[in-house]
């Protein structure tokens, strides 16, 4: 089953911030570039966004949580610390947009783990109507947003080597698809695999306690989606690729007994 063509996101920075949050449709995917972000500044008067996502990270420190803060302190690198820190502003400025409410009044949780039970499963929003999930890498933060459980991927394309070696792990016919490529079309097709895979099994909860050989995703030029779930490209920048999955909505079953 193929996830149908790539999604064209929304910029945060550039697009209008989203209205309440209504239900239906697909997806709704945003992009944030951290290139050149530099929300730990005292002032960020020179910062390259754009209006409200400016005025957000100059009070990052209200808007972020004590747990956030200290995960952006613990940080070595300044650069590290400035794109997480963009990345996880960029993500509460959208989810109180749709929650129509102040950013820094969010309360994000975790679900339960559906392997051990434990409280380490998908990030969540208690008593919110919509499920999100977050992806960053490089320059490029990735948000997802949806009314069943949702995972989202960004990935930078990786050199031959690298992806020689880790493609040994995915499944047999993606190994297989990958090896029948022509060199230079390799990277660009295990990135679209990586992320798909990544966004499934980050939506399921699940994350790379599963194999990365067992689900088929491919990595062609569309997405083979799993039983019970979507699989979208994302349209990314050159270098990137990036990927959504989300759970197919399930019809209620009556009680037991009725």
């Amino acid at each position: 089953m193929s996830g149908g063509p790539g999604i064209r996101p929304g910029v945060l920075g550039e697009d209008p911030l989203p209205g309440a949050w209504t239900p239906g449709g697909p997806p709704r995917v945003w992009l944030l570039n951290l290139a050149g972000l530099r929300p730990a500044g005292s002032t960020n008067e020179d910062q390259a966004a754009g209006e409200p996502l400016g005025a957000a990270l100059r009070d990052h420190d209200r808007i972020l949580d004590p747990a956030e803060r200290e995960r952006a302190a613990a940080f070595v690198r300044d650069l590290h610390r400035d794109r997480y820190t963009a990345s996880h502003v960029g993500l509460r400025l959208l989810l109180g947009a749709y929650l129509a409410t102040d950013p820094a009044e969010v309360v994000l949780v975790r679900e339960p783990c559906p392997g051990c039970g434990g409280p380490h499963g998908r990030p969540a929003v208690a008593g919110a109507p919509l499920h999100f999930n977050l992806s960053h890498a490089g320059d490029l933060a990735l948000f997802a947003f949806a009314d069943t459980p949702v995972g989202a991927d960004v990935e930078q394309l990786q050199p031959a080597d690298v992806v020689e070696e880790v493609a040994r792990v995915l499944h047999p016919t993606e190994t297989a698809e990958l090896a029948a490529l022509p060199a230079e079309q390799r990277p660009e097709a295990f990135a679209r695999c990586w992320t798909r895979k990544e966004a499934y099994l980050k939506g399921t909860g699940t994350g790379l306690s599963e194999n990365p050989s067992v689900t088929y995703v491919g990595t062609g030029s569309g997405p083979a989606s799993p039983a019970g779930w979507t699989l979208s490209d994302v349209e990314a920048v050159p270098g990137y690729a990036a990927a959504v999955a989300v759970a197919n909505a399930r019809v209620p079953h009556a009680p037991h007994g009725r």
